[in-house]
């Protein structure tokens, strides 16, 4: 055998999908394939060509051969190489119809035994049914790229949904017997109750699905049909966005980076739940995280660990709350703090005092614009003079899908097109996605962020102390060349880069500055 192997030379570092005839890999379990580190490539000249990095895949292909009558060709591969080829290939593969298949008829009540959890989920492949669903939908959320898995029951059935770039959208709709059994497989993986069903609950998975890691945040709560379930997918190797990923314009960019160089005041980020507000404030910590700054955090929860950042992750079970957090955080000596919200006067007088005695602080706000954040403040009871001396700026966003770019197509704007962007010129075409493969015919494919940013100029600060409100320093603004999300949005539209029913529906039209 060793000299079989020494007789095919032939090396390859690359394995596409092009490369792979995938009728060989039918009948092959994950766990055979990835055990042996044996790939099947393609049948060629009565030869079964199949990538091998060591003795393991020369013998399980010399015995694959034998099976389908052909001569083993091994090709010489990094293990690394065939692995990941591995996980790239099944993971395209969703097995929730055909495991849906295999849940009828069986015996229900015990499909949501505990068993032990494998290295990687796609590794699962004869375990009970409802483990098998689970880790299907699993596999499924992480091929299409979701941020959520909904579990919801209802009368007559029950709802799995995902949420792909901010949109719900149903993938299965089991029978409703399966749903505690479903709920309670979740639990055990989350290491919650089972036993609990009257109670909300929490919890987090950490899984790898498909070679990726996976942090899963769980959470469980009781309705009147039975419990419901979101996992909230978060890719830990996806990692953290640079400011220049976010799709910031290079004027908002530049103004932004400035305001992170100050030695102390409240940079703001505004916006409504899921507008990325979270990962433009990570984003902004891995600009400022050098070895001579001492950045500590308190969040509700840590979504990713950032290497040489204090994190500390709040508990209101025992009284760790974003102000408790945050007062603590004053004793350790930190040049820059981020708070993930400040939901609460507390918080707030704790963020303003920190800022006036010489520290960056960095958090977020739940308001529709930058600008009526400023009122926010002063409606939660601090004094609108320190409102004015601490903050520094204020940018807001919302997230919006962006056309395929494998299915865009050009058209002639129409003439309510062209009176919502109100541009001059009147741009000659726009741009929509038809619906392709790559995009599940939705004619979107990812997001990106659209902002507005509010610098706190000395106008703006007077405005500020005379208890102007949101509107009246937004009008002022707008004189001054502020862009608004809806501008914002108009540039993006007029690039290509989304249409204007996607705005519509994430944004609102300005009022008249005037």
């Amino acid at each position: 055998m060793t000299v079989f192997l020494k007789q095919s030379m032939e090396t390859i570092d690359t394995i596409k999908d092009e490369d792979i005839e995938f009728s060989l890999l039918q009948n092959l379990s994950l766990s055979f394939l990835k055990g042996n580190v044996l790939l099947p490539l393609r049948r060629q000249d009565r030869e079964l060509i199949a990538a091998v990095s060591d003795h393991r895949g020369i013998f399980a292909l010399r015995d694959l051969s034998r099976t389908l009558s052909l001569k083993p060709h091994p090709v010489i591969a990094k293990e690394k190489l065939i692995i990941d080829a591995i996980n790239r290939i099944y993971s395209q593969t969703s097995r929730v119809d055909e495991v849906m298949g295999d849940i009828k008829g069986e015996d229900l009540s015990m499909i949501a035994t505990e068993f032990e959890s494998p290295k990687d989920l796609m590794d699962l492949t004869e375990e009970a049914p409802i483990i098998r669903l689970l880790n299907a939908l699993l596999m499924e959320a992480v091929k299409e790229k979701a941020s959520d898995i909904h579990v919801e029951p209802y009368e007559k059935g029950l709802d799995v949904r995902f949420r792909v770039d901010g949109m719900l959208r149903k993938v299965l709709s089991p029978p409703r017997i399966i749903q505690e059994a479903l709920v309670s497989r979740i639990k055990i993986l989350a290491g919650l109750d089972i036993a609990e069903k009257r109670l909300p609950q929490d919890g987090r998975i950490k899984l790898l699905v498909g070679g990726k890691d996976i942090d899963i945040r769980v959470s469980i709560i009781p309705t009147a049909l039975g419990e419901r379930a979101v996992l909230r997918l978060l890719d830990r190797r996806a990692g953290v966005l640079s400011l220049e990923m976010l799709g910031l314009s290079n004027e908002t960019l530049t103004a932004f980076k400035d305001s992170l160089s100050r030695q102390n005041g409240i940079i703001l980020v505004t916006g409504p739940t899921g507008s990325g507000k979270t990962t433009t404030l990570y984003a902004a910590l891995l600009r400022l995280n050098t070895e001579e700054r001492n950045i500590i955090t308190v969040e509700d929860p840590v979504e990713y660990q950032l290497s040489g950042i204090g994190q500390m992750q709040v508990n209101p079970k025992i009284g760790l709350t974003f102000a408790a957090g945050l007062r603590s955080i004053l004793r350790q000596d930190p040049d820059i703090m981020m708070v993930g919200e400040i939901r609460d006067l507390e918080t707030a007088e704790i963020a303003v005092h920190a800022s006036l005695t010489g520290h960056l602080v960095l958090s977020t706000l739940h308001t529709n614009d930058a600008p009526s954040a400023l009122t926010r403040l002063i409606d939660m009871g601090i004094e609108p003079f320190l409102v004015a001396s601490s903050l520094v700026c204020v940018l807001a966003q919302r997230l919006i899908r962006v056309i395929c770019p494998h299915c865009r197509e050009s058209y002639p704007p129409s003439k309510q097109e062209i009176d919502y962007l109100g541009v001059e010129p009147h741009p000659s075409v726009l741009y929509r996605g038809k619906g392709c493969e790559k995009c599940l015919s939705k004619g979107y494919l990812g997001r990106t962020g659209l902002y507005e940013f509010l610098e706190i100029t000395p106008e703006i600060r007077t405005m500020i102390v005379e208890r102007k409100d949101a509107q009246a320093i937004k009008s002022a603004a707008m004189k001054s060349g502020f862009i608004t999300l809806q501008k914002n949005a108009a540039e993006k539209i007029i690039k290509g880069i989304t249409t204007i029913e996607e705005v519509l529906r994430v944004t609102q039209k300005d009022s008249d500055p005037g």
